[in-house]
């Protein structure tokens, strides 16, 4: 039996832990694009428009996320396509991510005063002129605590990727176990790796709304 060190052990998650970092930003870069169409569907589009952003958002949001991936790997097959696990992980947390995204931004543009609309419109502003110059800068302030707090989600909800066999950091602990025979010590390692790359978005989180505050006094 090959002896691991905890160099080794590491060293491998640090591997699939980029993985993990690619995925996130992908899923969250993504979903904040979608999610940006959505919101504008609800604020502007027409009802149609505004009733499918709608159900995008409930389906999304109502249904567990280890569903949807199962669906982004098997589903396509149906029609003789086949998806790879990266594929499927990259569609199901895109999906998934613009869902929530879209809620966040939405509560926060519904935040700001009925008067500054109207104040925008007074101007004879264009209603992407009114979002762009009046709206989202106050949005803004009040979106990025949970925007990027729903990204510390995102980074964990990765670990889901493993069922459909996507190596990130969980699955590579999973298979790090089999061949070391010590769970104790790698899922202790991937868990302190999962802190290390949540932890500084939190802070980072803190110090932008510090700042944003700051700049709006």
């Amino acid at each position: 039996m090959v002896d691991f060190t905890l160099w080794d052990i590491l060293r491998n998650l640090l591997l699939a832990a980029r993985w993990t970092v690619a995925l996130s930003l992908i899923a969250f870069l993504g979903g904040g694009l979608v999610g940006l169409l959505l919101l504008v569907a609800r604020l502007q589009g027409s009802r149609a428009a505004a009733w499918l952003a709608g159900a995008h958002v409930q389906l999304f949001q109502g249904t567990p996320l280890l569903m949807q991936l199962f669906l982004a790997y098997f589903g396509f097959a149906l029609f003789g396509i086949d998806t790879s696990p990266w594929t499927a992980a990259a569609l199901a947390l895109t999906l998934y991510t613009s869902a929530f995204l879209a809620e966040i931004w939405r509560g926060c543009v519904a935040a700001i005063p009925a008067g500054q609309w109207e104040a925008a419109r007074s101007l004879a502003l264009s209603f992407p002129e009114q979002l762009r110059h009046v709206i989202l800068p106050q949005a803004l302030r009040i979106a990025v605590p949970p925007t990027v707090g729903f990204l510390v989600q995102v980074v964990k909800g990765t670990a889901l990727a493993s069922v459909i066999g996507f190596v990130e950091l969980t699955k590579a602990g999973t298979m790090i176990t089999n061949a070391t025979l010590q769970p104790f010590v790698v899922y202790s390692c991937v868990a302190l790796l999962y802190f290390a790359l949540c932890w500084p978005i939190s802070l980072l989180s803190r110090r932008l709304e510090e700042g944003l505050h700051a700049a709006h006094r």
